[in-house]
């Protein structure tokens, strides 16, 4: 069995969830700040990222931090193309911790329009999954955001996903399709149902060599996905935490049977640079544990 063919048995059928390391521009110093490293303890971009590489090194490399309940992983491109350990960082995922290595490939959010936020334009896309095949990148992530129950803005996001999604998927890569609805949406449960159905509709226009990943809010009605996860062009559906803290997020989470995680705040909530190495293994061997827990219910 080769290695892509491998990684992708592990993300169909192995018990576990895919933590989110893939915190970019916008949302890296929040990241960091959580962490315990504020603004002034940098300057600038470079020594930013590199802080927060540093962070995404060190959970990496815990104990806890394997395919035992950790199955993959989303990065970002700074962080593909940086090393740990001297390994490049997709390389050691997957060869020394046996976790799918995948990458954040959207440049961001438009403008709110028609209740929803769509992808930026990514004029480099095709050369960037050409590096991310280099790289030993098993699939892609590209997040969308919807705020309210607008059916129009809903179908132009699902579509725009889906457009990117067959590119992926040409590329030879796994795509996750991300249209996240906000925990705040005064309209989510309606919002959901939408997206369901939308979601649904170009499943079915997929071809049988286009397979994707669905990464969705843990929904206000438990179970909306099943159908999506059944569908033949689904390997897995998995849940975003979307600002829930990590019990709150485990808890719905639980009552979804055929979602898994896919964590990103949750995942490093508690952790602290300033943590010993004992304290920091324990804290966020404590979040695998109940987010793995969650996942597997």
């Amino acid at each position: 069995m080769g290695i892509k063919d491998a990684q992708r048995t592990q993300m169909t059928k192995a018990r576990g969830f895919i933590a989110a390391l893939d915190q970019s521009g916008g949302s890296t110093p929040k990241a960091l700040s959580l962490y315990g490293v504020e603004p002034s303890d940098y300057a600038g971009d470079e020594e930013m990222f590199a802080a927060v590489h540093a962070m995404r090194s060190r959970i990496i490399l815990a104990d806890a931090f394997t395919s035992d309940k950790v199955i993959g992983a989303i990065l970002f491109e700074r962080t593909m193309n940086n090393s740990i350990d001297g390994k490049p960082t997709a390389q050691l995922l997957w060869e020394d911790r046996g976790v799918v290595p995948f990458l954040k490939i959207d440049k961001g959010l438009a403008e709110i329009e028609n209740g929803v936020q769509l992808l930026k334009p990514m004029p480099d896309l095709d050369g960037l999954l050409a590096r991310a095949n280099e790289m030993g990148i098993f699939g892609t992530k590209e997040r969308s955001l919807i705020h309210e129950a607008n059916p129009k803005g809903i179908a132009d996001v699902v579509a725009q996903q889906f457009e990117v999604a067959q590119t992926v998927c040409a590329a030879g890569l796994v795509p996750i399709v991300e249209p996240e609805v906000s925990i705040d949406s005064a309209t989510k449960s309606d919002a959901e149902e939408i997206l369901e159905s939308e979601i649904i509709k170009h499943l079915d226009g997929l071809e049988e060599n286009e397979d994707v990943v669905l990464k969705l809010t843990i929904p206000s009605k438990a179970g909306l996905y099943d159908a999506a996860a059944d569908h033949p062009r689904v390997l897995r559906v998995v849940a975003l935490s979307g600002g829930y803290s990590t019990d709150e997020a485990c808890e719905k989470l639980s009552r979804n049977h055929k979602m898994i995680a896919s964590f990103s705040r949750a995942l490093s909530e508690g952790l602290n640079v300033k943590m010993t190495d004992a304290e920091f293994e324990d804290a966020l061997g404590r979040n695998i544990d109940k987010i793995y827990a969650a996942s597997i219910a």
